[in-house]
Order: C-alpha cells, then sequence, then structure tokens
C-alpha cells in the first residue's frame, strides 16, 4: 500500500497536485493546507473536491480550523484524509483551541487552531488507524516551546490508547530532535530520522529544515521511504510504501 503526506501551502500550485496525486495513485493521502470551497471552481487555488476529481482516492475526511468569507462563498480551512476505501471510523481532535466560524484574517491572525485526524479502516482484516496533523507553529525556529510540548503529549495519549497498526502523519513544524518531537519518538518510529531526510522543503521557500513527518508503530511492515522530488509546494511530499 502507499500513503502520501504533504503540505500542500493552500493549494497554490493545485494542478501540480493533482497530477501528483494521479500519477502516484496513493491508498490514503494525508493532507495540511487544505482548503474546501463549495458552488463552482476556486480562485487562485483549487478546491478539496477539484483536487480530488478523477482520483482514485474516492473518499474524504475533511477536518476545517476555521472557515471564512471568499467571493461570496464559504470556504473551509483544515487538513484532510483521503482514501481508496471507506473509514469505519472518524474523528478530529482539537489541540490548540477549537473550530472557528466566520474568521477575520486580520482580526483573527493570532488565533492559531491546530488539529489531529483520525480515521480507521480496514485492511487485510485489521483495523489500520491513520492520523494527520499539522502543529503549532512558532515563527522564530522549529525548537517548540511548552505549548507544543502540550500537544505532543496529547497526541501521545491518544495513540497510546490506540490498538492495531498505527501510521501518524503532519507537518509538526518542529525540528526533528526537538524535545517536544522526541515525546513522540520515544513511542513510534519516525521515518524522517529513521530514512536521514536532510530537508523536507523545496526551493520555493528559503527554509531549508525537516519538519515533516510519518511515523509508524511496530506493526506497519515498511517497504520504502522517500521525499519526493516534485514540485507541489513549499514543502515535499513524503512518500510510504508499507505492508500490514
Amino acid at each position: 500500500m502507499k500513503l502520501v503526506q504533504a503540505n500542500i501551502w493552500g493549494a497554490r500550485l493545485g494542478y501540480q497536485v493533482k497530477n501528483f496525486l494521479a500519477k502516484e495513485a496513493p491508498d490514503f493521502a494525508c493532507l495540511q493546507e487544505i482548503v474546501d470551497i463549495k458552488g463552482g471552481e476556486a480562485i487562485m487555488f483549487l478546491s478539496l473536491q477539484e483536487i480530488i476529481e478523477d482520483s482514485v482516492l474516492k473518499h474524504s475526511y475533511m477536518s476545517p480550523n476555521f472557515s471564512f468569507s471568499l467571493m461570496r462563498r464559504r470556504a473551509r480551512f483544515g487538513n484532510a484524509i483521503l482514501s481508496r476505501q471507506p473509514f469505519t471510523k472518524k474523528k478530529t481532535l482539537f489541540t490548540r483551541l477549537r473550530y472557528l466560524a466566520n474568521s477575520d484574517f486580520y482580526k483573527d491572525k493570532d488565533y492559531n487552531v491546530r488539529s489531529l485526524q483520525h480515521i480507521v479502516t480496514n485492511v487485510n482484516g485489521k483495523s489500520l488507524h491513520v492520523l494527520n496533523h499539522h502543529g503549532h507553529h512558532i515563527q522564530e525556529h522549529k525548537n517548540g516551546d511548552t505549548e507544543t510540548m502540550r500537544q505532543c503529549r496529547l497526541i501521545a495519549d491518544y495513540i497510546g490508547r490506540l490498538s492495531g497498526p498505527v501510521i501518524l502523519t503532519g507537518d509538526f513544524n518542529l525540528a526533528p530532535h526537538s524535545k517536544s518531537l522526541e515525546v513522540l519518538n520515544s513511542m513510534l518510529t519516525n521515518l524522517s530520522i529513521e530514512y536521514g531526510l536532510r530537508t523536507t522543503r523545496t526551493p520555493l521557500t528559503h527554509k531549508k529544515e525537516v519538519c515533516d513527518y510519518i511515523f509508524v508503530n511496530s506493526l506497519i511492515k515498511v517497504q520504502n521511504f522517500y521525499a519526493s522530488d516534485e514540485l507541489i509546494s513549499d514543502h515535499r511530499a513524503l512518500i510510504l510504501e508499507f505492508d500490514v
């Protein structure tokens, strides 16, 4: 099976994202910074529905962090998990603040909502847990703080209650060995570290750090893992090939 992890940068390069997913044909895609807008084509980016149309990923779960008005329509911004097969369970856990309706970009610019998505699907008679997170952003660095530590502990506690194969993905906005991320490194295998990734960023940003991750527990059999060179965002997409 194949899973794609990507922060798609608000789908500014929407057609590249769409073509990339068509080319890779994954079983799952865990996406951050995605926009869902109803009632026609979006402006300046592709919406969730436009990205997945004509895709093998027929099942989607959107977890908006906030909504806003755009060209007289309602747009939702957040994370999404896409899948070839249906979900047997889906849940959103807010890790910082709560969903904000009718957001104002100027008044609410510091209202930094973060959440963890969790879906369960049946694979070979087993319940596979796939989780998707976009971590708290600190402007100055990726070393974390007390807030990122609280959120990582919350995620670790949540995952600790799950049984079966687990895949945790996301742009965590944290350095690989930051104290906050070590909370998750200590309980799951961090493939970005395991495979020695040197950056998960692209030439569309001056930043060079590793901040995107796929974690797995011992019940996931990793066949291959790498960062794609396809330009779809200011973040590189991560590709996991695996069995359970």
